[in-house]
């Protein structure tokens, strides 16, 4: 059970201008997507969290507070179950929640603490999106409708001179056949808690997918900040990739390089470090 602390109370005015800025956050990213999806026009980098990740646009947009906030002259239905009247306002039922849910909140609550006691790795070198094409066709390749910047040939002989050093289980399922052998780990979903690590672009790109199956224990804010994260983080993942997205705005890191490497360990260090602070807000608005 939570501690019975008084909420803060925010009056209409301030509540409806958190919303407010919360849709309008939102809205940058939703609308160019939206506005592909009506045209059936697909985008390789950009389309990825709302097609890979469960969340919809209109629940990312949803604002909700996070527990410990009172909405004044609110109304609970307009906020779902998990909201109830308050002797002020509005304001979430967090013990409820917490009750409902709480097998999947110890499942994240301890995968999160794992990664953050663990050191960071960076030496992947985003070899993980060159195994999901090792030693496929064009037509096989999962964004064919973009060119390798390197022959299939070539592709082929970065990942077998460099070496995959991949420890997330959800990129992994996505290599090849003939690459899953040359990844210097085996993950699966029951090791995941044993092998996730804070250096690694997918376990920080999937802080987003657990502030949304946290909500509304945590507020849209987080989510949204998750969001931002793993949106800066694809694009580094695609942009070290083996495809050609330069006619997209994406110039390549070419990890084939040392120059390529040396600038995807800066960048990698640099999400790590913001991924660590999102990591621990998410950990404290879930308290064991």
């Amino acid at each position: 059970m939570t501690a019975a602390l008084a909420p803060a109370v925010l009056d209409v005015a301030q509540w409806q201008a958190r919303r407010r800025a919360h849709e309008e956050r939102v809205d940058v990213w939703l609308t160019p997507h939206l506005a592909r999806r009506r045209r059936g026009e697909r985008h390789p980098v950009a389309d990825f969290l709302f097609t890979y990740y469960s969340h919809r646009p209109a629940q990312l947009r949803r604002w909700h507070p996070g527990p410990g906030v009172e909405l004044r002259d609110a109304d609970p239905a307009e906020f779902g179950r998990d909201y109830r009247a308050g002797t002020a306002g509005v304001t979430l039922d967090t013990d409820g929640v917490r009750e409902r849910r709480a097998e999947s909140i110890t499942w994240i609550r301890s995968l999160l603490t794992a990664t953050r006691g663990r050191a960071p790795h960076f030496g992947c070198f985003g070899m993980h999106e060159w195994a999901m094409v090792y030693r496929q066709t064009r037509e096989e390749l999962r964004h064919n409708a973009w060119p390798l910047r390197l022959s299939a040939e070539r592709t082929a002989a970065v990942v077998e001179e460099r070496g995959v050093r991949c420890s997330h289980f959800d990129a992994f399922r996505f290599f090849t056949p003939p690459a899953r052998p040359l990844n210097l780990l085996t993950p699966t979903r029951e090791t995941q808690h044993a092998h996730e690590q804070p250096g690694c672009l997918h376990a920080n790109m999937d802080l987003y997918k657990w502030a949304y199956k946290l909500s509304p224990l945590v507020s849209s804010e987080l989510v949204a900040d998750a969001f931002d994260l793993a949106r800066d983080i694809r694009t580094l993942d695609m942009r070290a990739s083996p495809y050609d997205l330069a006619a997209l705005g994406y110039p390549p890191v070419r990890v084939e390089t040392p120059d390529g490497r040396a600038e995807y360990a800066a960048a990698q260090r640099a999400f790590t470090e913001r991924a660590a602070m999102l990591r621990d807000r998410l950990l404290a608005a879930v308290p064991a």
